[in-house]
């Protein structure tokens, strides 16, 4: 009979045991699970509460556990219900009696608290260099395209010429709120809880400190109720991510419409994109739309994140169980995301020629003759409705601004002169020359920013 079932008179039911195991997804917590317990071992031989001798055997099985693991030699066994049972289970039949004094001054509540946090530190480090990834691969390819002018949209519809280094930096802004959010959440899980017991703490002299010091955690947690139910930070994380998430699915979004044959503004490198099975001329943007699809899974994991948390009483309850599996899930689909889509960025091929001619006819340029007005003294309502009125002649000619003749913007305001037709895409875009503009000048020191930012991590 298993030692945790002692207070019962029966073993647990076989289905009992299948509902109740988490080891098929928590055994990816075995890195941080050794970790603590090798921390916690050396602190108990410390304060006296285990002989240093029991204590150099426990550390000495856990890193060979820890390689057996690693090397695919270790036996996972159902019946042990999650991972920290299963090394606990190894320990003592490597060590014999030592290895059952290494859970002293320690319950699975405190101890899953610590291995999860653990785990959540170790993720938003790899997250952080994720973003950066692509925020790399995003310069790059602004800094290669630091001339090409395309159609900037609003509502989908053409608004203004932008710089297509201007749209990509946009992105980088946006991830760069993504990292800040990671970081900041870090704050927040760098709390060390092991030492909270199951909810009121232990009866042991513990040096709290020294472990939180030897697992590289800033401080230890200041109650103990608290400390053993908290999952903020796997909420606080799982925000960040759906909103990184967010990001990228919006440019995918821009992606898949840019690749489209109707566009026709960029080509997705061939080793990111797929074809049909029975359409031979198809080229599929399916890295961009399968990010854009999973947005929601990781969307979902942050609802049942709080869903699971809202009705729970103090302290622990096995409810809380139900925090790793979509967290891991959310861990692994933003990474990935991140890494495919920093490849494929940095290897695409952008077609200005087709961004530029998209700038051409149309009324792209109807704000800057509005402003050409403004600067000849009429105030700008006065102005837009003008050019509105031009607009709505020029429609229903079947015209675009560049083939007005003098003559009909004369129908419009006399202000017009022959110098309105200087009014051009690169004159629209280098007149939009303040902080944070388009501008070929601001670009260019946007783009400096950006790289600063990135070489001193802020």
């Amino acid at each position: 009979m298993s030692q945790l079932r002692s207070r019962f008179g029966k073993e647990a039911d076989r289905s009992v045991q299948k509902y109740t195991s988490s080891l098929s997804y928590d055994r990816r917590l075995c890195r941080e699970d050794i970790a603590g317990s090798i921390a916690h071992a050396r602190m108990l031989a410390k304060q006296g509460i285990i002989s240093d001798k029991d204590a150099e055997l426990i550390i000495m099985a856990l890193i060979s556990i820890r390689e057996e693991i690693e090397q695919g030699k270790f036996q996972f066994k159902d019946e042990l219900e999650d991972i920290h049972m299963s090394i606990e289970a190894r320990l003592v039949e490597k060590i014999g009696e030592a290895g059952q004094k290494l859970h002293t001054a320690r319950s699975r509540n405190d101890q899953v608290a610590l291995d999860v946090r653990l785990y959540v530190k170790r993720a938003i480090g790899e997250t952080m260099e994720a973003v950066k990834k692509l925020q790399r691969s995003l310069i790059g390819l602004a800094e290669a395209n630091t001339d090409t002018i395309m159609p900037g949209y609003t509502h989908l519809q053409q608004a203004q010429p932008v710089l297509l280094a201007h749209h990509l930096l946009a992105y980088f802004e946006m991830l760069q709120r993504d990292g800040q959010r990671f970081q900041d959440c870090l704050k927040r899980v760098d709390v060390m809880p092991l030492g909270s017991g199951a909810l009121a703490g232990v009866p042991y002299p513990l040096d709290r400190e020294a472990v939180a010091k030897e697992l590289g955690f800033s401080r230890i947690s200041r109650n103990s109720l608290d400390a053993v139910s908290d999952r903020d930070f796997i909420v606080e994380y799982q925000a960040a991510a759906a909103t990184t998430m967010m990001h990228v699915s919006r440019l995918s979004e821009e992606l898949i419409i840019w690749s489209s044959a109707e566009f026709g503004f960029i080509e997705i490198d061939d080793a990111y994109a797929t074809s049909s099975s029975i359409m031979p001329q198809k080229k599929n943007p399916d890295v961009a739309e399968l990010a854009r699809g999973r947005t929601g899974r990781v969307y979902g994991n942050l609802l049942a994140m709080l869903t699971t948390l809202k009705g729970l009483p103090l302290a622990y309850n096995r409810d809380l169980q139900e925090d790793k599996e979509g967290l891991f899930q959310t861990v692994d689909t933003l990474l990935s995301t991140l890494e495919v889509f920093a490849g494929m960025v940095s290897t695409l091929k952008v077609k200005s020629h087709r961004m530029r001619a998209a700038t051409e006819g149309g009324y792209l340029l109807a704000t800057d003759l509005a402003d050409y007005l403004v600067k000849k003294g009429l105030p700008f309502r006065k102005a837009h409705e003008a050019v509105a009125k031009l607009v709505q002649y020029a429609v229903g000619q079947g015209k675009d601004l560049k083939r007005l003749t003098l003559d009909e913007y004369h129908r419009f305001s006399p202000l017009f002169k022959e110098d309105v037709f200087q009014i051009s895409v690169e004159s629209s875009v280098a007149a939009r020359d303040v902080p944070g503009g388009t501008a070929p000048r601001q670009v260019k020191t946007a783009l400096a920013e950006a790289k600063r930012q990135l070489e001193q991590g802020g």
